[in-house]
């Protein structure tokens, strides 16, 4: 299992991916490393590309958010919608769309929005591209990566699959459709390139991506870790690390103390499903985890040994 600070060569970038169902922490965890690993002295990079981002939020800062420096080691950039539909038209929007308005009456700008919203895991498509050539650019010693939510991150791992059984009936539509625009690419050259994309992005996650997993000691995201793990074998990925938030320490009071004992049921599960992974428990916490210092509190359980990595 790969150590969350020390994975790959002294001058490679490490990629860290954070993913969980919506309301866990993903944000917090992604942004507490970070800035762990940023004050340890290594050149970091915090990417949220959830629909509704809240990294400048929780680094309480304001303006735009494009590889924005937060402090001397640490960037922030945050990517929503429309830089999934700009990353979509450099590599195929507008080959695609010379093929689909020959045969339909539609503008391209409703062709790229309907192309982005419909298709599954092609945002997170994008998005692995994106953070695969950060990695292949090597500025930065660490890229941390805050996920959507838990479901619209793993349609990405469907999409070579998809891309598959499309291939397996295209030609019958598309062998007459020879050339696009005035590339005079063939429309198979097209979907090949795309299907080589997804392929591509696979590979990179599988061998040079560390996943964790955050969840909260409640009955329900307990019931879904199974499905979430299972998914994720499928596909030859695994995690390593657990990350389980809000986990009451502190019972001052009865309200506390029946929270412990509600919690504790789904904590022994976890504590077994994930045996073999390392577990970090992040306390509940009086105040939100906002700024510098509170992120600090989180940083140094993930990451308890940052500073002894940075030297390695």
């Amino acid at each position: 299992m790969a150590d969350v600070t020390s994975q790959g060569s002294p001058d490679s970038t490490r990629v860290q991916v954070f993913l969980g169902k919506g309301g866990v922490g993903k944000t917090t965890m992604s942004a507490a490393t970070a800035l762990r690993l940023a004050e340890a002295g290594q050149r970091s990079l915090v990417i949220s590309t959830d629909p509704t981002p809240s990294l400048s939020h929780i680094f309480e800062i304001d303006g735009e958010h494009r590889e924005r420096q937060v402090s001397p080691q640490l960037f922030l950039t945050e990517l929503g919608l429309a830089d999934v539909r700009h990353m979509w038209d450099e590599k195929f929007g507008r080959d695609v769309y010379d093929v689909f308005s020959s045969f339909v009456d539609v503008d391209y700008g409703s062709f790229v929005q309907f192309m982005t919203s419909v298709l599954p895991g092609l945002n997170e498509e994008f998005m692995v591209d994106y953070i695969r050539r950060l990695a292949l650019a090597a500025r930065y010693r660490n890229v941390i990566w805050d996920t959507a939510p838990l479901g619209q991150t793993l349609a990405l791992l469907g999409m070579p699959s998809m891309l598959a059984e499309h291939l397996r009936t295209a030609p019958r539509i598309y062998t007459h459709l020879r050339t696009t625009g005035e590339r005079k690419e063939s429309v198979m050259e097209i979907i090949g390139r795309w299907r080589d994309l997804a392929a591509d992005c696979m590979a990179f996650l599988r061998r040079d991506v560390t996943f964790s997993l955050v969840t909260i000691p409640e009955a329900l995201a307990v019931c879904q870790l199974d499905t979430v793990l299972g998914e994720l074998q499928r596909y030859g990925l695994g995690i390593g690390r657990l990350v389980v938030n809000n986990v009451v320490q502190v019972t001052d009071s009865p309200f506390l103390a029946q929270k412990m004992r509600q919690q504790q049921p789904h904590l022994e599960r976890l504590r077994d499903r994930c045996s073999g992974v390392p577990i970090v428990e992040i306390p509940l916490f009086p105040q939100e985890v906002r700024g510098a210092e509170r992120l600090r509190a989180v940083g140094r359980l993930l990451l308890p040994d940052a500073a002894a990595g940075a030297q390695q």
